[in-house]
């Protein structure tokens, strides 16, 4: 069994920095993608960023690409998501989720949170003045 263990989140000021780690529990990275997305109560869960489970491919969504940074450490199991520039419309609730995948599918990458097998508790990122 897979879990996804979330920490970070917070308060901040408009314009600062905050860091997520994603630690994962009873996998290794290398045989999943972790990704990242948000959620708001007036919108569908969001594609923030993804590190395929072959650590060579890092994609980010429009919204925050130039801001946001993955990145995963092998040795502690954990994937971070690093965030500076915060604005207030990055507040939300940002989840991390693996995808199990093969090895011929280390480089692919998936936006679509249903196709996701596991799932962190989610953390409260507020961006706010």
């Amino acid at each position: 069994q897979v879990q996804l263990v979330e920490s970070g989140g917070g308060l901040v000021l408009p314009g600062s920095s905050m860091r997520l780690s994603c630690t994962v529990v009873g996998s290794t990275l290398s045989s999943i993608a972790v990704t990242w997305f948000r959620q708001t109560p007036e919108k569908e869960r969001e594609f923030v960023g993804t590190i395929t489970s072959g650590g060579f491919r890092i994609v980010y969504s429009d919204s925050v690409k130039g801001r946001f940074t993955i990145d995963r450490d092998n040795a502690k199991n954990t994937v971070s998501l690093q965030m500076n520039s915060l604005k207030p419309e990055d507040t939300a609730v940002y989840f991390c989720a693996a995808r199990i995948t093969d090895r011929y599918s280390t480089n692919s990458y998936w936006t679509d949170s249903s196709l996701y097998h596991y799932w962190g508790q989610g953390t409260q990122v507020t961006v706010s003045s």
